[in-house]
């Protein structure tokens, strides 16, 4: 299939289904400013409990937080995937800025909205065990627990949306390519939970092509720390954790443009270019003017603009 430029500068190759976001983007977010909200403006902001808090795992940091909605079910599930610069912590922030706290409230509104939401905690870089290849199986584990939980909770596994926030993005990237991982790749699972679509929201599409500039993302060299090291000391990681790699993936993707991504949109659009050159379906929505965290806070313009992404990325 072949992709079209729009004139918010998002690129699209199925026009049918994201017409309707054109619209949205180009009423909703013309025109707005960023309101410079921080991930500890989110975890402070006070959302209904989870329904269930459960360990898919014996660390204490495999476990997720599950959001049901009010109707009855089966209820399509999004699966949500912080960031955080892959690491467990960043200097001079608060430690609940890079764990799944900040994405509470986007869950809770999914949640209202009818979804069911399974936010995920994981180990990352400075975790025991976290990094190359830990925190990739631990997500992995995480997203296949959702079978042990489905029947008692009326999940509908066959409407599985995996959801990335920064360095979460590329992270749900290779969660929906598992099933082209051979056995001889350390992130392979046998008979991984299948997306129906996924959503990076502003985080580099692939994580070798971001390693070279990752101070630029983040005050600290996470991408390297999370690896063990650049691409040139690490190529093979480097090569089994590409998306770029591994296209094509067969899963619809979307790729969230906000304050982090706008100023790499080569990251963007080579990504792009390859995904539609192997025949995926993807598609780039700019969020002008957004921040990094404006999408997150769902009662602003950039929240619940996600959010319709989000919704559509489940029909």
């Amino acid at each position: 299939m072949r992709g079209s430029a729009d004139s918010t500068g998002g690129l699209y190759n199925d026009p049918v289904t994201l017409r309707r976001l054109l619209i949205i983007f180009g009423v909703c977010v013309a025109g707005m400013k960023a309101q410079n909200i921080q991930p500890t403006d989110l975890w402070k902001q006070e959302v209904a409990e989870a329904d269930r808090r459960l360990a898919y795992g014996k660390d204490a940091l495999q476990f997720g937080e599950l959001r049901l909605p009010k109707t009855n079910g089966p209820h399509p599930v999004v699966v949500l995937v912080h960031g955080g610069c892959f690491v467990d912590r960043l200097p001079r922030r608060d430690p609940r800025d890079t764990t799944f706290e900040p994405l509470r409230p986007l869950a809770a509104a999914l949640a209202q909205a009818g979804v069911a939401t399974w936010n995920l905690e994981y180990r990352r870089a400075g975790n025991p065990g976290g990094g190359y290849p830990g925190s990739f199986q631990d997500l992995s584990a995480g997203t296949d627990f959702l079978r042990i939980v489905a029947r008692a909770n009326s999940l509908d596994l066959d409407r599985v949306v995996l959801v990335g926030h920064s360095a979460g993005g590329p992270l749900v990237q290779l969660l929906a390519a598992r099933p082209k991982l051979p056995p001889s790749n350390p992130l392979y699972s046998k008979n991984p939970l299948r997306a129906k679509a996924i959503v990076n929201v502003d985080g580099p599409p692939d994580i070798a092509a971001s390693q070279p500039m990752e101070m630029k993302f983040c005050p600290v060299p996470g991408i390297s720390q999370f690896m063990g090291g650049a691409v040139a000391d690490q190529p093979d990681r480097y090569r089994d954790t590409s998306a770029l790699s591994l296209l094509p993936i067969g899963v619809r993707q979307i790729i969230v443009v906000g304050g982090l991504l706008r100023g790499s949109s080569d990251l963007v659009s080579s990504y792009y270019a390859a995904a539609i050159a192997r025949g995926d379906l993807i598609s780039v929505v700019n969020l002008d003017g957004g921040g990094h965290f404006e999408m997150l806070a769902p009662a602003s313009p950039y929240g619940k603009s996600l959010i319709e992404v989000i919704l559509t990325a489940l029909k």
